[in-house]
């Protein structure tokens, strides 16, 4: 007889526009199992964006209230918009066995490790800084200076990979999602997961 555990935790950290976003969706494509989970912001939805598919968008005394209450695993001002991850469909959906991806940044990869410390942390990172800068340009969403800013926060951001329990360097994607994807199959078979599974084939 087998029971049923708490899904795996994947918990998805990269700076702006090395390509977190475009991964994430690939893999969901290929992992369809994999429950994404979706924030809570207080910023303006974006031409094309729906509440409840990229963010739940809501008021800033909405979600000052929801953090009150303690509604959030974590949660964090960004370029003067707040950003907070529901605690309660977290833990919800892993209770069913279901794995579950946040897309968030360094400081809150780090709270939610000290709520679920079986969470598994992956850095994603461009292979240079010029790199990111093209790509940011490439995309042309930002302005000059917001750019700058992004960069200045990716040199930040590499201060922290070393946090990380796995780093995936998004130099060519489709090498970048295989590694991704082999980090999300090998971490549902480690033995300590597996031997729990099937204890009465494993003694």
């Amino acid at each position: 007889m087998s029971l049923t555990l708490p899904g795996c935790l994947y918990v998805i950290v990269a700076p702006s526009g090395a390509g977190k976003s475009t991964l994430v969706n690939a893999l969901l494509e290929r992992e369809p199992d994999i429950g994404l989970s979706i924030s809570y912001t207080t910023r303006a939805p974006r031409p094309g964006e729906v509440s409840g598919r990229e963010y739940f968008f809501v008021g800033l005394d909405e979600f000052q209230a929801m953090a009150a209450r303690g509604e959030f695993l974590e949660h964090a001002e960004v370029y003067g918009n707040w950003y907070g991850t529901s605690k309660r469909w977290i833990e919800k959906t892993r209770a069913t066995g279901s794995d579950v991806l946040l897309e968030i940044d360094w400081q809150g990869a780090r709270a939610v490790k000290s709520i679920f410390p079986d969470m598994s942390f992956i850095y994603i990172l461009p292979p240079s800084i010029e790199v990111l800068r093209q790509r940011l340009v490439k995309r042309g969403k930002d302005s000059k200076e917001v750019i700058e800013r992004r960069l200045a926060e990716a040199r930040e951001d590499l201060k922290h990979v070393h946090q990380a329990d796995y780093v995936i360097i998004n130099e060519d994607f489709s090498v970048a999602l295989l590694d991704l994807q082999s980090v999300v199959r090998a971490l549902r078979v480690t033995a300590v997961r597996q031997l729990k599974l099937h204890a009465n084939l494993i003694s």
